[in-house]
């Protein structure tokens, strides 16, 4: 089904008149900006009811910024944009986001958005399990305020996302962690183009004696409606030293912490084996980038 109600496309230049335009229209609104998700729901007659699209992608929200206590991304920042920038390509903390951009093709890196990506609130995506695992937090404006929210609390369900009616996200922040850190990213599927059948993504911070200070493990890609974070193998790292062996042990403990579903792509028991199989072997690049 294509968008037979729509009726307006806007194109504004600042933040006020967005936030004006969604709360005239309200559910019959969405906001775009690369467009590549919208342009998969409309393939598969996912949507019926918009009425007018609002792009974003004049607001400046371009941008990849290293601060003190945190990187920032603008919403509309595109997969390109973010795999150029020196400060995500050089830095091992920042690995598990370089991982994530590897699989997808040239045409999605170009035109798809950070702010998109995550507030499509798809539990099979990549990004969002790596920003997951760095601590990221999702910034919005809205009529007369603006919000940080955890990124743990902003995936609310299946395409179900956290922000009110007449609020939309203007940047992701992730905060530096400790000086000895590093994370990486792992994904399963069927083909280069196709979403996870499982990936997961961990971000580990040594203390000065060399052992784990923090760990950080969350898998997605059909585990649930949204990503789940792996407590059990966080647990099991935390204050040792990191070796091979406990980076299997650890992901032996992941196959607790996840229920998965069954679909036409893999069942539930060969998810919850493969979560065991990728825990392990993303905690080991971690490990090899901590030298």
């Amino acid at each position: 089904m294509s968008l037979n109600k729509l009726q307006e496309y806007y194109l504004p230049e600042d933040g006020n008149t967005v936030v004006a335009l969604l709360a005239k229209h309200q559910e019959g609104a969405t906001i775009v900006a690369g467009g590549t998700f919208m342009h998969g729901l409309i393939a598969r007659g996912l949507v019926t009811d918009v009425e007018v699209l609002i792009d974003i992608s004049r607001l400046g929200l371009a941008y990849v910024k290293q601060e003190k206590d945190r990187l920032r991304i603008g919403a509309t920042t595109t997969f390109i944009q973010l795999e150029d920038n020196p400060d995500i390509r050089d830095n091992p903390v920042y690995g598990a986001i370089r991982d994530a951009l590897d699989y997808p093709p040239p045409q999605i890196k170009n035109s798809a958005t950070i702010g998109g990506c995550v507030s499509a609130s798809c539990p099979f995506f990549d990004l969002p399990v790596s920003f997951l695992a760095l601590a990221g937090a999702v910034h919005t404006r809205g009529q007369g305020k603006s919000r940080e929210i955890p990124l743990t609390d902003f995936f609310a369900g299946l395409f179900e996302n956290s922000l009110e009616q007449g609020e939309f996200m203007t940047e992701l922040s992730i905060p530096i962690p400790a000086a000895k850190s590093a994370s990486a990213f792992l994904k399963l599927e069927t083909n280069a183009n196709d979403l996870a059948i499982l990936n997961v993504a961990a971000l580990v911070s040594l203390d000065k004696s060399g052992k784990c200070a923090q760990a950080r493990v969350f898998v997605g890609g059909g585990v649930g409606e949204v990503p789940v974070r792996a407590t059990s193998a966080e647990k099991a790292l935390h204050g040792k030293t990191l070796t091979q062996e406990l980076c299997a042990a650890a992901g032996q403990a992941a196959k607790s912490d996840v229920e998965p579903l069954a679909d036409h792509r893999a069942s539930a028991e060969y998810r919850k084996a493969m979560t065991g199989v990728l825990v392990e072997r993303v905690l080991k690049q971690t490990l090899n980038r901590l030298g």
